[in-house]
Parts: C-alpha cells; structure tokens; sequence
C-alpha cells in the first residue's frame, strides 16, 4: 500500500470512529458525564504511558515538565477539553446528537475566525462569503431552537480555544494527551476516589460496565494514533477535508438510528452550514492549506 493510501486509511478511520462514539457512550449512562469524563481522562493517562513507554518516549515526555511556562498551558488545554469532553458526553446521552454534530460542523468556520483575531490572518473574499453563509445558519438554527444553540457554542469555541492552545504548544497527540491527562489526575482521580469511598460510582457494578468505563481511554486514544499516521503522510488540505467525516456521521446516527426530530427550519439551518463548508473547502483545496491540523484531535 503506498503512503498516501495508508495514510488515507488511517485519517479516514481515525475521523470515522470519532464519528461513531454517538453509539458508544449511551452504553455507559448509568455513570453520569463527569464519572464518565474522569474514567476517560484516567484511563486514556494509562493507554497513553503504555503507548509512550513501548515507543521509548516516556522520558522525553515527562522531561517536557522541566520546561517553564509548560504545565500551566497544558493545564489550561486539560481544562478546554475537559469542558468539550463533559459537554459532548452530556449531549450524545441526552438526545442532542444533532447540536453536538452542528458544533463540529461550526469548528472550521470558528478556527479560521480565531486566525483572524489571534493570529490576524488575512481571510479571502471566498472565506468571508463562507463565514457569511454558516453565520445565517447558525441564525437559522438559533430561530428553530427558540434559544442559542448552547451545546454546539461550547464545543465549537471550546474546541477552538484548545487548538490555539496545542497550535502554541506544537507537541505531538499521544505526548498532548499523556501531559494533559496527568495534568488533570488530581482532580479526576481524586473525583473517582471520592466516588468509591461513598459507594456512589458506577465502577464495578457488573463487569460489562466496567470494561467499558476502562474502554473509553482505549476509545479516546487508539483515533489520536491513527490520526498522527495519517498526519505524517497526508497533505494538510485532505486532513482538513477528512475532517467533516465525524460529524456528519454524527449527524446521520442522530437522524436516522436515534431519531432526533428535525423540523424543516432546522434542515434549512444545517443546509446553509454544508454549503459554507463546500465553500470554504473548494477554496482550501486551490489554496493548498487546511484551517487547522489541531481540529483533527477530536473529542
């Protein structure tokens, strides 16, 4: 298999199983979202320090806390996923699926908005007709909702503020998560403590249940793998192309297997956000440049 190929099988696995966790954490409801977060969190720290030490990376990881200013950003990019996290979780188990998948549709729309103002990137006349037509679908959606579409906003913006966050850090996934999630095992590991002590957690109530409270590092971590293969073979215009698998996906499990309703407005709504995006990828395809790579590390 050529490179470009492989590389294409692993962006488009890693982008279709971060679309498949709709079915996923639903199996787990009986935890609540920050149960289920923290178990996340801890349980990826382990996958991660397997992966690192099998990849004899574990020292140069670790050596990364020696540099200034480190931890204090990677604890602020464990508290912006977190957030993500928590958010995502809460919405796939509360029936939301098509607001999560709306974020995600919004997240390049948001990331080349955060390069004008962060990075003051220039934005072509393309990019801003685009912008124009998502802003009157997020309008659109925002009137069928009869309220702002929250849980799409805090994953969108969410997501958005940790790629400018890992833009700034340059660190490889794998090492991003291990730093992130010891970062963040004080409070999640001391949550699921607490949560033992009192008799409160959902860890160990029947062994189907705990496999897969333990799973969902496995399931966080194995698409971030996959992700860096594709990363170092593919172009950064098909990564970010790639990258609208996962909520379309998304979208088509809420639709047709979970059956969230879907009124016309809101058909209306998520047609103006697909052409923004047709928009905006013919033109990074002639511009040979992707929104962002950061936007690939996906919940």
């Amino acid at each position: 298999m050529s490179k470009a190929k492989l590389g294409l099988f692993f962006g488009a696995s890693s982008y279709t199983l971060w679309g498949l966790f709709p079915l996923y954490w639903p199996l787990v409801n009986k935890a609540n979202p920050l149960e289920i977060v923290s178990h996340r969190a801890v349980w990826s720290l382990v996958f991660c320090l397997i992966a690192l030490a099998f990849g004899r990376q574990l020292k140069a990881t670790f050596a990364m806390f020696k540099t200034p200013g480190v931890v204090p950003r990677f604890a602020l990019a464990a508290s912006l996923i977190s957030v993500n996290w928590i958010t995502y979780i809460w919405a796939v188990n509360h029936q939301k699926v098509v607001e999560a998948s709306l974020g995600y549709y919004m997240q390049p729309i948001i990331l080349v908005s955060l390069g004008v103002l962060a990075f003051k990137e220039k934005m072509r006349r393309t990019q801003w007709v685009a912008f124009g037509i998502a802003s009157a679908g997020v309008i659109i959606l925002t009137i069928d909702y009869g309220r702002p579409p929250w849980v799409s906003f805090a994953l969108a913006f969410s997501w958005g503020s940790y790629s400018l966050v890992k833009k700034k850090l340059n660190l490889a996934a794998l090492q991003g998560l291990a730093i992130e999630t010891f970062c963040s095992l004080p409070f999640y590991g001391g949550y699921l403590i607490y949560l033992g002590l009192h008799h409160s957690g959902q860890f160990g109530h029947g062994p189907k249940l705990t496999i897969l409270l333990m799973g969902a590092g496995v399931v966080t971590a194995v698409p971030l793998l996959l992700f860096n293969g594709a990363a170092t073979r593919l172009p950064f215009t098909m990564i970010g192309l790639l990258q609208y698998l996962t909520p379309t996906i998304q979208f088509t499990i809420a639709v047709w297997v979970r059956h969230e309703p879907m009124p016309s407005a809101r058909w209306i709504g998520f047609i103006f956000i697909w052409v923004a995006l047709v928009v905006l990828g013919r033109d990074l395809i002639k511009s040979g440049g992707s929104v962002n790579n950061g936007v690939a590390e996906l919940d």
